[in-house]
């Protein structure tokens, strides 16, 4: 955990965005897989963990603004804890650990907020993402479920954005520590990677790097030749020579901060002409975009100047007509990249995104686009220093998109579905880091990963 001065501190910048009321925040319990003692991996609320840190089930806090008071709620070990999982500290010594000396029994929790209730106190709490949670609040505070949904404190979740979505230091820190091992899980993978391999053998030896740090992932990998499925969770190909493999993979940190990094290269290590001349355009808009990361300026901005620069090289090899203004304003450049630039990154690997990806990720000047493609981009509004963003333009050959937008001729005057056609069964190609805004630029953050042609044909052919 951090110094108990960082979460009091942070505590202390929230409790000065409420002139009265109690902040609820519940912390996670464990979930079980397929029955009641058999648990997935803990992963605690990251609200919680933010301002509390404590990394245990279990637990909730209340923040009384009017009395000045931070109060953790939850049990002291039971004997058949002891048994079970091994000697633990008091819930009074692991609240003193976060600046915490307020305890209570976690049974106490629903009296206290009764008496609130019947003095007609406001209760601010965040919108709940897991069912146990809306069952536990809705229990805590006497509605229905789907009145707990509704209740969710508007002011509250603008306040943990407002705080979360700037890193610390110490933040900083904690994300560069996840990406220092996730590089050696990518380097690992570009080794492995060779015909007549399996994908998730690959997979396997990158869960190996990673757990080898004692952590865990920061979401479920992505490892496929089919690399035009976005999303794609099936590891279940044989790799063959001239495959182009995308890898979009990251470890937690000690503390949970994630790491998002995605790399695109040749099973075989060397990437044929075709491969690399459009590897390069996505890595030139990648490229482009970091550069014009600094504060003010809004990531629609950037996403589609990014998206700006594919579409006038692709123009050049024949894909799109038109002037590339054009292409990108009337969204005909998502046949080939439908999603956004890029989001936030933090304690989660989109950050606060259970707190409504609208409201992370837009704000009073700038509203989502109803546009095929651009209507995924996460985050839209302008950088603040101190944000870390992933920078991930895609290029993508889906036969159903294709398919589906020749037969509707969509866009037919800006596309040339030939073209499109003729790379049905290429694959995909994605290129992600992850950056900070700084006070006059961006950073690329933790150490170097190959990207560049060079660079990956030199690590795979060692």
């Amino acid at each position: 955990m951090f110094k108990p001065a960082i979460y009091a501190q942070r505590r202390g910048q929230l409790k000065q965005r409420f002139a009265s009321g109690l902040l609820l925040l519940p912390g996670n319990t464990d979930v079980s897989m397929n029955y009641l003692h058999n648990h997935y991996w803990f992963r605690q609320d990251s609200s919680f963990s933010y301002f509390f840190g404590l990394n245990q089930p279990e637990l909730a806090a209340l923040i009384d603004i009017d009395a000045d008071s931070e109060i953790l709620f939850g049990d002291d070990p039971s004997l058949d804890d002891v048994i079970w999982v091994g000697p633990t500290s008091s819930l009074a010594q692991r609240a003193e650990t976060v600046g915490i000396t307020s305890v209570q029994p976690y049974r106490q929790l629903a009296e206290v907020l009764a008496q609130a209730r019947r003095q007609g106190r406001t209760i601010h709490y965040l919108p709940p993402y897991r069912g146990e949670t809306v069952l536990e609040l809705a229990s805590l505070l006497d509605c229905t479920p789907e009145q707990c949904k509704a209740g969710a404190s508007e002011s509250l979740m603008a306040a943990v954005i407002a705080l979360r979505e700037i890193k610390g230091e110490e933040e900083i820190e904690e994300i560069e520590n996840a990406l220092s091992v996730t590089r050696d899980m990518h380097i690992s993978a570009m080794q492995l990677a060779k015909a007549d391999v399996f994908e998730y053998q690959v997979v396997a030896a990158m869960e190996g790097v990673m757990r080898s740090h004692d952590l865990q992932n920061a979401y479920p990998m992505i490892f496929s030749r089919s690399g035009e499925i976005l999303h794609n969770r099936d590891h279940k190909n044989r790799l063959q020579a001239g495959d182009l493999v995308v890898n979009d993979s990251g470890a937690s940190s000690a503390l949970g901060y994630a790491s998002d990094i995605t790399r695109t290269f040749p099973v075989g290590g060397r990437f044929s002409e075709r491969q690399r001349n459009l590897y390069e355009i996505v890595l030139a808009a990648q490229q482009l975009a970091i550069a014009a990361m600094r504060p003010g300026v809004s990531y629609l901005e950037v996403h589609k100047l990014a998206a700006g620069h594919m579409v006038a090289a692709m123009s050049k090899l024949g894909f799109f007509y038109g002037s590339p203004e054009q292409v990108v304003e009337s969204g005909a450049y998502a046949i080939c990249f439908p999603h956004g630039l890029g989001h936030q990154m933090g304690l989660d690997v989109h950050d606060m995104e259970g707190l409504g990806e609208t409201r992370v990720g837009y704000d009073a000047s700038v509203s989502r686009s109803e546009l095929f493609g651009l209507r995924n981009l996460r985050l839209a509004k302008p950088l603040r220093a101190g944000m870390v963003v992933t920078v991930e333009p895609g290029m993508y050959f889906i036969p159903a998109l294709i398919q589906r937008w020749q037969a509707e001729a969509r866009h037919s005057s800006l596309i040339n579905y030939e073209k499109f056609v003729e790379h049905m069964g290429f694959g995909g190609i994605r290129i992600e880091d992850d950056v900070l805004v700084t006070s006059s630029g961006a950073r690329v953050l933790g150490p170097a990963i190959p990207k560049t042609c060079a660079e990956i044909e030199a690590l795979m052919s060692a």
